[in-house]
């Protein structure tokens, strides 16, 4: 038996008016998950723990079978495994967003969802102004990035851009946990001031400006930690090989700690645009050679974040139509079954643009195993299902019983 979790990253949702009261997987048409959950098993899965901020960070070592309690060491030490950055010890990493702010306030995560090549003459800039012996900026992609600080104290509160759209950023910059860790918030406010001096006049952002797109204004980082120290899936599994599958860096980034190969593909954008076929092909690829295969899908988190109802769907139902259903076609001829489970990693409700840590809904096809009585893939059906709510290690040693 082969394994593939197919994660559509934010997919869940609450009642929308405009769709009739319906969450956005009631109101999809996606025939292939709905036949899959038919077909399989289903249940809920609690991706965040209590007291755990719900990020996707926090939400996919869950759905991996992590302890978050043991493991996580932010998100910026995650992304650095996926950029081939090295935390050494003594050293701390942040993701460092680049966002746009408008009077005063936080307009958006992403600055418009800013371009490699425009963010990366960002970065370098940064890194000639703002750099140092002690304070050095790593390009990703798009508006997600890494600031890797030597002798930084990562007990300092740091808010999520994405959770404070329209928020006055003055109210929501860093704050240090105890005195020890005083001077990196200092520094790191520092910066983020710094940067919006600097970012402001640069020509990359006067020309964005002209044309009408946001400017990227402002460095905004968060999540801070050292380097973890995590199993692989392969030595806590049994697994032989493993990979994974994704354009965000911090998903990159578990799968490399967790023993999975990183499989870039042209063209993977994290968005609604994203090449859907390339990975999909990818993943087929990935399962003639391993055991295992993660397949992430960005875009209906990113449209869930915009609060954009129309897109989130067409999201949903691009995952069905250009992921779902070729792969279980295509697996479905084979020999060697393939066992697939779907989900999101955590609800990102359109109504308020950011992450909840509700439990989320999945399904397990396995062939040859009983199904239950769900018929459909959402979040109602899913209450219903035969594995019930499960938390923890408990989901993958579903899949993999």
């Amino acid at each position: 038996m082969k394994y593939l979790i197919i994660l559509g990253d934010g997919m869940a949702d609450e009642p929308i008016e405009s769709l009739g009261n319906k969450t956005i997987l009631q109101a999809a048409n996606i025939p292939t998950m709905d036949k899959l959950a038919a077909m399989g098993r289903n249940g809920r899965l609690i991706t965040v723990p209590e007291g755990f901020h719900p990020g996707s960070e926090i939400a996919n070592l869950e759905v991996l079978g992590y302890d978050v309690n043991k493991v996580f060491e932010g998100r910026g030490s995650l992304e650095a495994a996926s950029m081939g950055v090295p935390i050494e010890p003594g050293e701390m990493a942040m993701r460092c967003n680049i966002i746009c702010i408008e009077n005063e306030k936080i307009k958006n995560h992403s600055a418009g969802h800013i371009s490699n090549e425009e963010a990366y003459q960002l970065i370098d800039f940064l890194n000639e102004k703002l750099g140092s012996d002690k304070v050095r900026f790593f390009p990703g992609i798009s508006y997600r990035h890494l600031l890797k600080i030597k002798g930084g104290d990562k007990r300092v509160s740091c808010t999520p851009p994405h959770d404070v759209p329209g928020t006055p950023f003055c109210d929501v910059m860093v704050k240090a946990d105890c005195p020890e860790a005083q001077s990196t918030a200092d520094l790191l406010n520092d910066l983020i001031l710094r940067s919006q001096e600097l970012l402001s006049k640069h020509p990359v952002n006067l020309k964005r400006m002209a044309e009408g797109k946001d400017p990227a204004n402002s460095i905004w980082p968060w999540s801070a930690g050292y380097k973890p120290n995590m199993k692989t899936l392969l030595e806590t599994y049994g697994l032989k090989s493993g990979a994974v599958i994704s354009a965000v860096d911090l998903i990159k980034g578990i799968g490399v700690y967790a023993g999975l190969k990183p499989i870039e593909v042209e063209g993977a954008t994290g968005l609604y645009d994203t090449n859907y076929e390339g990975k999909t092909q990818a993943a087929i690829d990935a399962l003639k050679k391993n055991d295992f295969v993660y397949l992430h899908i960005e875009a209906s988190d990113e449209a869930g974040h915009e609060g954009d109802v129309s897109l989130k769907l067409k999201t949903v139902e691009f995952l069905e139509n250009r992921v779902v259903k070729p792969i279980f076609e295509e697996v479905s001829k084979w020999d060697e079954p393939v066992a697939i489970a779907v989900l999101p990693d955590h609800p990102t409700p359109c109504r308020i643009r950011t992450h909840v840590a509700a439990p989320v809904p999945f399904l397990i096809y396995k062939p040859g195993v009983e199904p239950d009585a769900v018929q459909k893939y959402d979040e109602e059906s899913a209450k219903e299902g035969s594995y019930g709510t499960l938390t923890g290690e408990e989901f993958m040693k579903a899949l993999l019983a």
